[in-house]
């Protein structure tokens, strides 16, 4: 379903505020859609997570692991912006259950890593591929989202980090900074995205205990100041992830309103402004999908 004179207009509105962007806003139950550059793959940030908490709960609902069992995380470095466990000055022991539930709260990439040395990367990626999910590729752990140039410079050089992630770019999305290598990092696309957020939502593939899990934690997401402004409301519920990385901004989710009807919306953004912080380019954004989901919607 597409309106290519309306496409036009957002993808200027989004280049306007220096973003390239893939973005997906998909009716739940009839799969009609509106699509701007949905196969292309990008960086997924912490957008893979949602992936890694699926094959958890997965083996906590069927039994093959234990969703109370202990699991010591290490203490991670105060002086560093990452949530939660990141910031830890000692080791802590946290159930499994609770570390789903930081690492898709709180984005918490010590609580990722910890439920990535439970279930490994090709074990989530087996589990895709049961489900019929293309388009996600999980390769590393989060640590390593924390292990960029950004980190080596000082806060007033940020945008000398923000300018490396630009401009370094390949014509083929290689890149010298191995998190957006598309060849050595985590991946996906809009598309395949939006596919797992149906599964989710839809239970196709996925247990009603692990559904009903994701649902709960997506719908508690504590990182809500990118699209939220412009889908949120009292008659609808937003649940989502989101993805932030050098010049990627990342959220995608399920908007579910009170007369039933229930939209997936993934967006995925890439920035050509070296700054670090871009009200213009999150405000952009949450406009363009808000206007998509309203044009599917009407």
């Amino acid at each position: 379903m597409r309106d290519e004179r309306r496409i036009a207009g957002v993808r200027g509105q989004l280049a306007e505020a220096g973003l390239r962007a893939s973005i997906v806003v998909r009716e739940l139950d009839t799969g009609q859609q509106i699509t701007i550059d949905d196969d292309v793959v990008t960086p997924a940030a912490s957008l893979a997570k949602l992936p890694i908490a699926l094959s958890v709960l997965e083996r906590v609902a069927d039994g093959r692991v234990d969703g109370g069992m202990q699991v010591t995380v290490p203490p991670g470095d105060p002086a560093e912006s990452t949530p939660g466990t990141g910031r830890f000055r000692h080791p802590a022991t946290i159930a499994v259950d609770d570390l789903v539930s930081l690492a898709l709260t709180i984005s918490d990439n010590g609580a990722a890593d910890a439920l990535l040395r439970l279930v490994p990367a090709d074990e989530v990626m087996a589990d895709l591929s049961r489900m019929g999910i293309r388009g996600i590729t999980v390769r590393h752990p989060f640590s390593e989202l924390s292990d960029t140039p950004l980190e080596r410079f000082t806060p007033a050089e940020a945008h000398l980090a923000q300018a490396l992630a630009i401009r370094a770019s390949t014509p083929t999305q290689g890149h010298p900074i191995r998190q957006l290598d598309i060849a050595r990092t985590n991946t996906l696309t809009a598309r395949g995205f939006a596919d797992l957020l149906v599964a989710i939502w839809n239970e196709r593939g996925v247990s009603h205990e692990a559904g009903a899990r994701l649902r709960e934690h997506l719908g508690g997401n504590m990182l809500r100041h990118r699209l939220a402004p412009d889908l949120a409301s009292d008659d609808a519920r937003w649940s989502s992830k989101t993805g932030t990385l050098l010049n990627l901004r990342h959220e995608a989710g399920v908007l579910e309103h009170s007369d039933g009807s229930r939209f997936v919306v993934v967006a995925l953004s890439t920035s050509i402004v070296p700054a670090s912080t871009q009200p213009a380019a999150e405000a952009a954004l949450g406009a363009a999908t808000r206007q998509l989901h309203e044009w599917l919607r009407a």
